[in-house]
């Protein structure tokens, strides 16, 4: 797991690192290789900015959130991240099982109409 955590137009503290940190560690867990996280925390205005890059093998994700708090900025985009995850993993296990795609279950309504 590598988690590279860059601090833009603001001041970083240990707290809001380590935060993100445990946040986007915990991303980990819902997938299968090993995580490479690049998180970048920033100011524009009055909104706290956070935006994560999220790699895992041939998964790519990413997420940007802003609100008037850091902390809850980090919350938001773990949350868009993990919605993003379940979606890739769903998909991915529906195939392995045999399911079939969108495009495959339309060619079968088209033929069992005509």
């Amino acid at each position: 797991m590598n988690i590279t955590t860059t601090f833009r137009q603001m001041d970083g503290t240990d707290a809001v690192r380590n935060y993100a940190h445990d946040k986007i560690a915990k991303l980990q867990r819902f997938l299968r290789h090993a995580l490479r996280a690049d998180v970048t925390l920033s100011v524009e205005g009055n909104k706290h900015v956070a935006d994560v890059r999220l790699k895992s093998g041939a998964t790519l994700l990413n997420g940007s959130e802003r609100s008037d708090d850091m902390y809850a900025s980090i919350d938001l985009v773990v949350d868009k991240l993990e919605r993003q995850i379940r979606t890739v993993k769903g998909t991915s296990a529906s195939r392995k099982r045999g399911g079939m795609t969108a495009g495959e279950f339309a060619q079968q309504g088209e033929r069992s109409r005509g």
